[in-house]
């Protein structure tokens, strides 16, 4: 019980569950999703961006805080780096130990490379850790990869790069077997066939899941995968990449590394260079809460752009529509979307059920955002929200459901005396994915040459908007191409051609500062979030979650 006046609140949802189990809210038109997504969505708020004055992108736009990051200074004086004294020699450097810098080291591996992976954190301190709901794959009798195309396409506004949607899709099959063949537990019938269900967005159930842990037992596999090969690929964790270095060809190789313990730098000579640093959560665009884990700070995007790597749809982000507003100290953590594919529905504070669940994500978060500017949002003390009628999945499967299907949601609320096979949760939209990032092709290059990007901090998988389970999809299917092609490509870069390492790049950039009369002092890469009352990028705002 909420124990409070929210028991009351929530009785309201529960008169009128039996009808509202009954009611089926039309999905929406194109042109009602246009206008509420215009009103309502973050990305629209002009005044939350500002416009680039360096860089590849210049002249575009970006969030006050990316671009912040992404004009800033320098961490170190780089004369006073000595890139003659070099700490490790490798094949292919991988920036980032998540779904993608795993599956990356691990098919450079295979064919023969010697993989240096470094993570600020540790090997699977990262999002795809957090990821709950399932991957995707149309590997179903009654669906196909085109079927998955057009939904996924048409799922990010037909903003995506047509090949890398087509890579994603063609791709899936073959990496669900591989997952399962790696270890994965996926959810299996008796016979053995997988469990799949719907997502936000799908024309067909494609979900592959772990119960609600996906994320967590395929980034399980992934790490002892890595850890199986020590003779292959060095892991050297709790060390974060400061700069990307290039030779005088201007082509990427290697990487000025910072540990993050010690602050003492070394250096990675590399013939081939992946970033797979993930996402943003973290930069708290706009004051959101976040689903992300502690390192989402948007480095790989800084690393690859002071590097001359052009940037695409670095204005458009994720807010999934159902973070826990209540209580405070979960804000913003995910609540997978699986609970609303699996029948729960959205509520206003008049128990009302005012829009389809499984509309995408950005536009149901827009409607739940809607509901509140509009004052139909639960008022609780933390974070005006509205009701996801959870006791509705048990009452239309059967009881043990929730329990079986979904336990990470029941034990991340009853440890707070919220029983949400009883009662109704709060839920407001919470900062979740980094649709953009540094631009690739299907084979992961960036245009810096020797320079791969795979996972979320590349751009154009999924256009301006992500359907569920198109992310550990991603990860995974681009983690795994850019893997392959540094494996391609390292054995026909010669080492010893005595080009010389160097970080003029960086130089260029500072002059670029200069010019522009960018006078900020925001250090970038931004490594890790601070909270405390005395940070000054908090000034004026309201973090929620922040101090808790």
């Amino acid at each position: 019980m909420y124990g409070n006046e929210l028991d009351e609140k929530a009785k309201i949802v529960a008169a009128k569950r039996e009808e509202n189990l009954k009611f089926e809210h039309a999905r929406l038109t194109a042109d009602e999703k246009d206008a509420l997504l215009l009103k309502y969505h973050p990305d629209r708020i002009k005044s939350q961006f500002e416009e680039l004055k360096i860089g590849p992108n210049k002249g575009q736009k970006a969030p006050i805080e990316l671009a912040a990051v992404l004009q800033g200074k320098p961490r170190y004086d780089v004369d006073h780096i000595d890139l003659n004294h070099i700490d490790y020699t490798t094949d292919v450097l991988v920036i980032g130990g998540g779904g993608a810098g795993t599956s990356a080291a691990i098919m450079a591996s295979e064919a023969g490379a010697k993989v240096l992976l470094v993570t600020k954190l540790r090997v699977g301190d990262a999002n795809t850790m957090m990821a709950e709901g399932g991957i995707q794959a149309a590997d179903k009798p009654n669906d196909s990869p085109a079927q998955h195309y057009l939904d996924a396409f048409g799922g990010g506004h037909f903003d995506g790069k047509p090949e890398l949607v087509y890579t994603l899709v063609n791709k899936a099959p073959s990496v669900i077997k591989w997952l399962n063949d790696l270890g994965v537990e996926f959810d299996k019938e008796e016979d053995g066939t997988m469990v799949t269900t719907h997502g936000g967005g799908t024309s067909r159930k494609r979900m592959h899941a772990c119960k609600d842990y996906s994320g967590a037992e395929i980034m399980r596999t992934l790490r002892d995968e890595v850890f199986n090969r020590p003779d292959q690929i060095t892991v050297v964790d709790f060390t974060a990449a400061v700069e990307i270095i290039k030779n005088d060809k201007g082509q990427a190789c290697g990487a000025v590394l910072m540990n993050i313990e010690t602050g003492e730098l070394r250096i990675a000579k590399a013939k081939v260079v992946i970033i797979a640093t993930g996402g943003a959560g973290r930069m708290h665009y706009q004051g959101f809460p976040t689903s992300n884990h502690y390192g989402a700070t948007a480095d790989g995007l800084v690393l690859g752009y002071r590097a001359g790597a052009k940037l695409l749809y670095q204005d458009s982000l994720q807010y999934h529509p159902t973070g826990a507003a209540y209580p405070s100290q979960i804000l913003g953590k995910l609540v997978t979307e699986k609970v609303r594919s699996l029948g729960a529905k959205l509520i206003n504070k008049d128990g009302e059920v005012y829009i389809h669940p499984l509309e995408t994500r950005d536009v149901n978060a827009s409607g739940i955002i809607r509901e509140v500017k509009e004052g139909r949002g639960v008022e609780n003390g933390v974070q005006t929200a509205v009701w996801l009628d959870t006791p509705m999945i048990d009452m239309i499967h059967g009881e043990g459901t929730i329990l079986k299907s979904i336990p990470a949601m029941y034990n991340m609320f009853i440890k707070y005396g919220i029983d949400i096979r009883k009662e109704p949760i709060l839920v407001y939209p919470t900062l979740h994915y980094q649709n953009g990032g540094i631009e690739i092709n299907k084979t992961c290059h960036s245009n810096v040459e020797n320079l791969l990007v795979a996972g979320e901090a590349s751009g154009g998988v999924h256009g301006t908007n992500r359907l569920m389970g198109n992310s550990l999809l991603d990860v995974v299917v681009f983690g795994r191409e850019a893997g392959i092609e540094a494996g391609k490509m390292f054995s026909g870069i010669n080492e010893t051609d005595n080009s010389k390492l160097s970080l003029q790049h960086v130089k260029d950039f500072e002059k670029e500062r200069d010019a522009a009369g960018i006078k900020s002092d925001v250090q970038s890469p931004k490594i890790l979030p601070v909270y405390h009352h005395g940070n000054p990028e908090f000034e004026g705002k309201v973090i929620p979650g922040a101090y808790n």
